[in-house]
């Protein structure tokens, strides 16, 4: 707060202070800020002003985490809000608000952040975010938000006697029409790592580079190509542009009974919808609850509702968690908010990126930046997860409107270089 003003004497602070904890903790700063000079009016939530008298701040104390309902804020006056906990009337798992709640300029929260602070209209709502430690224990938690440091952590580091196949990855891509597909993420995989991409495609070669050791097949080839070999590999992707035809679900649901860690995405995916897999999305990965190489998921809301018989609810948390545990796979959900979660119910956010990511070929450089971390022994939950911050960075190193795919590619040797 005495950031926000500027200094405390001769400040004049408006207090919205609610019946419980938040309020609490409201009027307790608020004291302090008394005690140094300002001048505070508190607000009871009963009987609070549609629109509050002038002030240099407004602390918002009426509602905490534990809200449910609706709540209209009242006009501020054009002075600056600050939140407690979280702005009032924001859900604090879901991050659904109501209408009537008011942006915040910062959001003091305590000990952890909230999922509601990260997903939804709390996302937008919360402003700032300053995470203030007070003492609590957070040693159980199972969700974690990624940071530039965790990704510099779990970036594989080269040998000196390493060889293009320690990290090589096969790419099953591309069908008539849709080359550009596996051009992006073979471009990609060799970009983020990988010392030999092997491309495996119904398509034709058009803009994939000379480096990529390519193999062009005819559909009554692909089955016995995907499988070729894999032991050279340290992982498979499957689906970009690959299409969805019935050979489709046969290569992946063959891949999927390997022991090699798999990323399925796109049209891959379609293999394991219960109306295609036969009713269960564990049966369709071969048994992978035995299964030690992960397999890696990345959906959008559209392909979770066809792989979990419905579209995330609005505590994306627990969907994402749940068709991790159904599946036996790493689940990857695509947002403005991007969650991934294991079996085993751990859980990474990633809220790096905006939205000029929602351009045609994005995910196919995502699927290659995951692919090459997979081949490189990352772990399937965090291989995911920094394939996507990664992925977010190389949008934000390219600045202004009009971002492509391609941009992301030419992007990425800078980001790692920044993270190593």
């Amino acid at each position: 707060a005495q950031d926000l003003l500027g200094g405390t004497y001769g400040r004049t602070v408006n207090l919205i202070a609610g019946p419980g904890n938040n309020g609490a903790d409201g009027r307790v700063g608020c004291a302090h800020l008394a005690r140094r000079g300002a001048r505070v009016r508190t607000f009871e939530v009963a009987d609070c002003p549609p629109v509050l008298p002038p002030s240099d701040l407004v602390v918002d104390a009426a509602f905490g985490t534990g809200f449910r309902g609706e709540w209209s804020s009242p006009d501020p006056a054009g002075a600056q809000v600050l939140a407690v906990d979280i702005p009032s009337g924001v859900d604090g798992v879901t991050g659904v608000a109501g209408p009537g709640v008011r942006r915040a300029e910062r959001t003091v929260t305590f000990q952890a952040l909230k999922p509601g602070l990260l997903l939804g209209d709390g996302a937008a709502l919360a402003g700032e975010i300053e995470v203030a430690e007070i003492g609590l224990d957070t040693s159980r938690t199972r969700a974690h938000l990624v940071t530039a440091d965790d990704i510099a952590a779990w970036l594989p580091r080269r040998d000196r006697d390493d060889h293009k196949w320690r990290h090589a990855v096969r790419v099953v891509a591309g069908s008539p029409g849709m080359s550009g597909a596996a051009a992006l993420c073979t471009a990609c995989a060799g970009r983020a790592g990988s010392g030999l991409v092997h491309l495996v495609t119904l398509g034709d070669l058009r803009g994939v580079r000379d480096e990529i050791v390519s193999v062009e097949t005819v559909p009554a080839e692909l089955d016995a190509e995907a499988m070729e070999r894999l032991d050279r590999f340290g992982a498979v992707v499957a689906g970009p542009g690959l299409g969805r035809s019935d050979q489709t679900v046969g290569v992946v649901q063959c891949l999927a009974s390997q022991e090699i860690p798999l990323l399925v995405v796109c049209d891959g995916l379609m293999a394991l919808e219960p109306d295609v897999a036969g009713g269960d999305t564990r049966g369709v990965a071969g048994a992978t609850m035995s299964r030690v190489a992960p397999i890696v998921l990345t959906p959008h809301d559209g392909e979770f509702a066809r792989l979990a018989g419905a579209r995330p609810g609005v505590d994306r948390f627990a969907s994402v968690r749940d068709l991790a545990a159904d599946s036996g796979c790493v689940v990857l959900l695509k947002g403005p908010t991007t969650i991934v979660a294991d079996p085993d119910g751990r859980v990474l956010v990633v809220e790096l990126g905006d939205q000029r990511l929602a351009t045609a070929g994005s995910g196919d450089v995502l699927s290659g930046i995951i692919g090459a971390l997979l081949a490189a022994g990352v772990p399937g939950l965090r291989a995911a997860a920094a394939g996507a911050w990664i992925h977010a960075a190389a949008g934000d190193a390219r600045l202004g409107e009009g971002l492509l795919a391609g941009d992301l590619v030419e992007a990425l040797p800078g980001v790692l270089a920044e993270l190593s």
